[in-house]
C-alpha cells in the first residue's frame, strides 16, 4: 500500500499540483479543493509550518556597512566626473541584516524546495514588469505564520466539507490555516 494518494496523476504532475496548492494555501490562508487533495496538502503544509515554528527565533541581527548610490530630488543617481569618466557617487550607510543559524538556513532551503515563488502584480499596471514584487513564502512562514502558532503543538490546518461538486460529485472542502 502506498504512503500517499496518487490523485490520478504522474509523479511530476502530482508534485507540481501539491507544490502549487500548498504555496497558495500559505499565501492566501485558505483554498477550496477536493477532499483527497486537501488531505495530502495538509501533510505538507503542517510540515512546513512545524519547520518554521521550530526555527523562527534562530537568527541574530548584525549591523554591516553598505554602499548606497546618492540620488537627487528626481530619484536619479548623482554622477561626478573623475579622470574624464562619469562615476556614480556612493554613500556608506549602516544596515541591519538577519544572520541565520545553519539549522534555520537548512529549514529555509527545505521550504524553498517545496514552495513556489509568488509574483505580486499591482492591478494598475497589470501585465507589466514595473511594480511587480516577488514574495518569499519562506520568509512569510518565519515572520508571520510561525509566531501565530508558536504555542501550538500541531494541528495548524482545518478541513471543512462544503458539499459535492456539481460536475463530477467529488466532495469539495475548504482547507484553511487555523
Amino acid at each position: 500500500m502506498a504512503g500517499y494518494r496518487k490523485l490520478g496523476r504522474t509523479s511530476s504532475q502530482r508534485k507540481a499540483l501539491l507544490r502549487n496548492q500548498v504555496t497558495n494555501l500559505l499565501y492566501h490562508g485558505k483554498i477550496v479543493t477536493t477532499e483527497a487533495k486537501a488531505k495530502e496538502i495538509r501533510r505538507i503544509a503542517e510540515h512546513m509550518i512545524a519547520l518554521a515554528v521550530r526555527e523562527k527565533d534562530n537568527y541574530e541581527t548584525v549591523t554591516v556597512k553598505a554602499k548606497v548610490a546618492q540620488k537627487d530630488k528626481e530619484g536619479k543617481r548623482v554622477k561626478e566626473v573623475v579622470d574624464g569618466k562619469k562615476v556614480t557617487v556612493f554613500d556608506i550607510v549602516d544596515k541591519e541584516i538577519k544572520k541565520e543559524a545553519p539549522s534555520r538556513l537548512h529549514a529555509r532551503r527545505q521550504m524553498n524546495k517545496m514552495l513556489y515563488g509568488i509574483k505580486e502584480v499591482p492591478t494598475a499596471t497589470a501585465g507589466r514588469k514595473k511594480g511587480t514584487k516577488t514574495i518569499d513564502i519562506a520568509s512569510k512562514l518565519f515572520d508571520e505564520i510561525a509566531p501565530k502558532y508558536a504555542d501550538r503543538k500541531g494541528g495548524y490546518t482545518r478541513i471543512i466539507k462544503i458539499g459535492p461538486r456539481k460536475g463530477d460529485a467529488a466532495m469539495e472542502v475548504v482547507i484553511e490555516l487555523v
